[in-house]
């Protein structure tokens, strides 16, 4: 369960979270997010394989009944009703055609969910990259200038108070402080060079979404390109543009439960991830970027129940630029009317000591959990909200456009038939009919030519 506060995982989680998970020897998996288990893989591929299992039954179905059709339906259609055949299979496509217009609508509206929670993953990592980006240049600047401080101008303070022990000793003590608050500040970076950085990481999704997004753009236009034409064909009786389209409905049969099972597998796995997310963010930023455990879990669960990791350091160098502060302030009552000449010295210490303040509260506010755990949620409510929903959305396209094709694929020939029969009872007719259609089409050419 997660312990991030603002999260909680939607109940369609929880259900696709309760499948059996299934390994190639049919025992029972854990059913904990871990993609670089082989026996969770298995898990999901063995998910994966019912959508093929249900393409292997539909490939068989249609077999059966195209066998049947071509080689037995002579014999029914002598014996049954034509005009309840020829309903039968024209309402048989207007339903199949019905089916995958509603499929199409769904699937663009699954697609465009997808891609919105997918973008709102990337545009997390990339604010989150901004964030340690930022913390890591003020530490790095701050720890810079402070050194130079601590080597130049102190020095320079130390030479023009030789002669005076006291104000000696509270340049030397301001020294060490400085040097000390370095210390600490040089230790508060917790997120070193890593590769993939969030940004790169945010990059790589965004590419592969692009891709993906595209892909079933093409597959929805296929379908609805298809559907189209199929309509013509019917509406027109065109008999090789409905034989075309019968072999392009095969082709995207295939395709339809080939993606369902894609679906199938991410769904559930999503919804392992969804169900605990922390767990795994914890575990695979640690090993993968050496991040203390303790730090991680600060800005994952940013709650009063965890202490903050850097309070300790922070409170330590807010005193020790307090002591600088006073201690400079007292070289400056005293000290400076006695020797002029360190004033300008001082002056420069005091100026570099106030952008370090300025500095040090802003590294504590981006160290606050606050502005991280937010990026983490949205992440979350992106992903494991609006990913899963489109997902779902997608699942449920596919495997309606593929209900919709199995029809389709079972029709047309169907149809294709009924309207080489009805030619077949035009030609038998008498030429000299005059309610031949045939016979009256060359009428009318005959009366227009006079």
């Amino acid at each position: 369960m997660s312990l991030s506060q603002g999260y909680r995982a939607s109940w369609w989680t929880y259900l696709l979270h309760q499948v059996p998970h299934t390994n190639f020897q049919l025992e029972l998996v854990d059913s904990t997010f871990a993609p670089q288990d082989w026996e969770y893989q298995q898990a999901l591929f063995f998910l994966a394989a019912f959508a093929g299992l249900c393409l292997a039954i539909s490939l068989v179905l249609i077999c059966v009944y195209l066998i049947r059709l071509f080689c037995c339906g002579l014999k029914e259609e002598e014996e049954d009703a034509k005009g309840r055949r020829v309903c039968c299979v024209t309402w048989s496509c207007v339903v199949a055609v019905i089916v995958c217009c509603a499929a199409i609508g769904v699937g663009f509206y699954g697609n465009s969910e997808t891609n919105d929670g997918t973008y709102q993953v990337a545009s997390s990592l990339i604010n989150a990259n901004h964030t340690l980006t930022a913390i890591d240049l003020l530490v790095s600047d701050t720890v810079e200038l402070l050194g130079t401080v601590a080597r130049r101008d102190l020095t320079q303070l130390e030479d023009a108070f030789s002669r005076r022990t006291e104000f000696l000793v509270t340049v030397r003590n301001a020294r060490r402080q400085m040097e000390a608050v370095a210390h600490h500040l040089s230790h508060i970076p917790f997120w070193r060079s890593t590769s993939p950085s969030p940004a790169e990481l945010a990059e790589q999704i965004i590419l592969l979404e692009d891709y993906r997004w595209l892909a079933y753009v093409l597959l929805l236009l296929l379908d609805l390109i298809i559907t189209l034409f199929t309509l013509l064909g019917l509406a027109k009786q065109i008999k090789w543009l409905l034989i075309v389209m019968t072999v392009m409905s095969f082709f995207v049969l295939i395709l339809s439960w080939g993606s369902m099972g894609l679906e199938t597998a991410a769904a559930v796995g999503l919804s392992d991830f969804c169900s605990s997310p922390d767990t795994y963010v914890l575990n695979t930023t640690h090993l993968m970027t050496g991040v203390r455990p303790e730090v991680l879990q600060y800005y994952l669960a940013c709650n009063h129940d965890v202490a903050n990791p850097f309070q300790q350091r922070l409170t330590m160098s807010q005193r020790a630029l307090s002591n600088i502060h006073s201690q400079l302030q007292g070289l400056e009552q005293e000290a400076v009317p006695q020797f002029p000449a360190a004033e300008k010295d001082l002056l420069v210490v005091q100026g570099v000591l106030n952008t370090t303040e300025g500095s040090f509260h802003h590294i504590v506010a981006l160290l606050n959990c606050r502005g991280l755990h937010k990026d983490y949620m949205d992440a979350l409510k992106g992903l494991c909200y609006d990913g899963m929903e489109g997902i779902l959305f997608l699942l449920l396209f596919s495997f309606l456009s593929a209900l919709a094709f199995t029809t389709s694929v079972c029709s047309l020939p169907r149809a294709c038939k009924r309207f080489q029969n009805r030619d077949l009872d035009y030609d038998d007719m008498d030429e000299d009919d005059p309610f031949n259609p045939q016979e009256s089409k060359r009428f009318v050419q005959w009366q227009s030519s006079i």
